[in-house]
This record gives C-alpha cells, structure tokens and sequence, in this order.
C-alpha cells in the first residue's frame, strides 16, 4: 500500500495494488503493518458496511464527538463514490477545507479519514457498496454531523441529487454549522 497525503492534516488516500491473473484478481484491503501510521496505530474495531440504491445519493456528513471520536478507512466495494472528508478541527491551518476522491473498485482507493474530520459521500452509481474500518465502536450520545450542503464548507457535489430519495432523513435534519462554530477539540 502506498500512503498518499492529501492537503488536508491526516486524511489520506491509500493506493493499493490489483493482481490478475486468469482466475481473477486480488487486493489487500487492510495491513496494519502499512497502514499503522495513518490510523496513529490505534487498531480497527468495528467493520460496516453500506449500501446505496440510488445515484446522486449523498450520505453524511457524519463524525463522532470526543472521546468516542474514530478514525475510518473507507473502501468502495461496488460501483463509485465521490468520497469526501471535511477539517473541523479547531487547531488545523485547513479548518473548514474538504477533500473529496472517487472510490471504485477498480481503483481500488481508500479513503482514510482522522479524529475531527467529518465524513460524507455521493453515489456516482447504483448501488454502490462501502466498507468503512472504524478505530472506535458507534456511540450513539457522541454521533454529530453537518449539513451536506453547509455554505461554509461548500462542497462541489459532482451530481444533483434525485428528486426524491437524495438523502436520509436523518441526514436532511444534520444542522448547519453555527456562525460562531471555532472547531472540535481533539
């Protein structure tokens, strides 16, 4: 695996290698040993995974609060994602930035999102698939989250989202960020 830094502190994208041969390929999709440092070698303890019906989808923006707070590595297992994590760290130069990457399988891209980064993405197909690695189990009093569409971010979704459908409501009612929101401590 090769670890690829983004411009945002601690989000990466790891590069992994598919190998083929007749009966088909092969891809790691997790090795400590390579991906230690990104995790800040905290260990993988809770797997999910997600499925989306419907193209133009968005999910999220999600993250835990302190001290449930959880590193996730996030792999598209069928069709694509626009994947994307946002800065609210209150000590970081790109607090606020974004940074988004299409997941595939045939890329096979990973997204690693650290401590006080929101998480979201947008189906760029149907029935697109996601596994996400988490460093911490759910905790349902520290889950948050920020509006998909908050101004101040101002994410560039490369789809409109569908009529109907386009998001959960739970994720239609994630508020947006309060004008005087200065970052999450960590």
């Amino acid at each position: 695996m090769k670890l690829v830094p983004t411009q945002l502190r601690g989000v990466m994208v790891a590069e992994t290698e598919i190998r083929s041969d007749p009966r088909g390929t092969f891809t790691r999709f997790y090795c400590e040993d390579d991906l230690g440092l990104a995790s800040s070698n905290r260990h993988v303890v809770q797997i999910n995974h997600s499925s989306t019906l419907r193209r133009g989808t968005v999910r999220g923006l999600q993250y835990q609060n302190s001290p449930c707070s959880e590193i996730k590595l996030i792999r598209c297992v069928r069709g694509a994602v626009w994947d994307v994590a946002v800065d609210l760290r209150a000590d970081s130069s790109t607090f606020l930035h974004w940074h988004g990457v299409e997941l595939t399988p045939e890329n096979a891209l990973m997204m690693i999102v650290p401590d006080g980064c929101a998480h979201g993405f947008q189906a760029l197909a149907p029935t697109s698939e996601l596994l996400y690695l988490h460093t911490a189990p759910f905790a349902l009093n520290a889950e948050a989250g920020v509006a998909w569409d908050d101004p101040r971010i101002g994410i560039a979704w490369p789809l409109a989202l569908p009529d109907r459908g386009g998001l959960s409501d739970r994720d239609r009612e994630l508020p947006r960020l309060a004008p005087d929101f200065a970052g999450l401590s960590i």
